[in-house]
């Protein structure tokens, strides 16, 4: 300590290099150590030695400087990153006429309506091409099996067969117009737009799997769902009112199954999905089919012993009634 108190510059004394430091014990960011010692373990110093074998100075910023510096970063690549985002995008609103399908003893079918529009954010520009709409219904999974029939020795019976694990029991697929006019076939394949693309996995020995559109099986499959008019695909079956607001009719078939039906809707512009919502509707029985319904699922034994005695009484009574005498 004696030795630096004594090169410190007092006034008037002879100028050198060390008239330009700070008075003893330095400014902030400056420090002055004895020669020969070790610097401070913070930024490398820059040794400097006095003519007069004085001590080292050496520059160091500030620590909070040091912690700004990361944060002022962070902040310029978050701002870089929102400029980059679309200054505005649609957004796809749908509903349906109901959700809720009562059957009754005199249930035919139903024809459900599903309505939307596509709202658009003020800074969003227009598109020149319009929109597509895609809607996909699709009923509660069920496993089914389908054979192929054979004639053997004049006589047709059932020789192999394929097992549809978790296939959808209703499937119908709307659009505006057909679906090879709204975007190419791998986004229609990644967007499973069509029954074509969408997944029917099949048992095949012990694995489970997809199979091609044109699998024998699968086509029998669907051909036979069409005919029941459980699958189908309506290409003209979205019809667009105004460029942003459009409507769509859906057919369900009197041997629907009952539970929960959902609705996919997605909107394509310039061969692309920019959006998508879902909606959904169920199927449920009421009076005195969902009483018996019920019965016949919770209470097996009970609804089998007591249809048996209906059909005993039935018969008693009928000979009674038709009994000559």
């Amino acid at each position: 300590m004696k030795r630096a108190s004594r090169r410190c510059i007092s006034k008037g004394a002879k100028s050198s290099r060390l008239d330009s430091l700070p008075p003893c014990g330095g400014g902030p960011g400056w420090g002055v150590v004895p020669w020969g010692t070790d610097a401070p373990p913070s930024p490398t110093p820059t040794p400097d030695p006095s003519p007069q074998g004085g001590g080292e100075e050496f520059a160091a910023p500030s620590r909070p400087l040091m912690r700004r510096i990361p944060a002022v970063c962070a902040m310029a690549a978050l701002l870089l990153a929102l400029a980059a985002l679309p200054a505005g995008a649609e957004r796809l609103v749908s509903s349906l006429s109901s959700h809720i399908v009562q059957i009754t003893s005199n249930f035919t079918g139903v024809e459900l309506t599903l309505f939307g529009t596509v709202e658009n954010d003020p800074a969003t520009a227009p598109r020149n091409g319009g929109y597509d709409i895609v809607a996909t219904v699709t009923g509660p999974r069920e496993s089914a099996v389908a054979r192929r029939k054979e004639r053997i020795f004049g006589i047709w019976i059932n020789a192999e067969s394929r097992t549809f694990v978790d296939a959808p029991s209703y499937l119908e697929v709307l659009a505006n117009r057909p679906f090879e006019s709204i975007a190419d076939a791998g986004t229609l394949h990644r967007e499973q737009i069509g029954i074509a693309n969408i997944s029917l996995p099949q048992q095949i020995g012990p694995d489970v799997a997809d199979v091609t559109p044109n699998d024998q099986f699968r086509q029998a499959f669907v051909r036979i769902k069409h005919e029941r008019n459980l699958y189908g695909e309506i290409t003209n079956g979205v019809t667009f009112l105004t460029p942003t607001l459009y409507r769509a009719s859906i057919f369900v078939p009197a041997e629907a199954l009952v539970g929960n039906y959902d609705v996919d809707v997605k909107l394509f512009a310039d061969g692309a999905v920019i959006a998508r919502t879902s909606s959904a509707f169920e199927i449920v029985t009421v009076g005195v089919e969902r009483f018996i319904a019920n019965a016949a699922v919770d209470h097996g034994l009970a609804y089998g012993v007591a249809t048996a005695m209906m059909a005993v009484m039935t018969g008693w009574f009928a000979s009674i009634v038709f009994r000559r005498d």
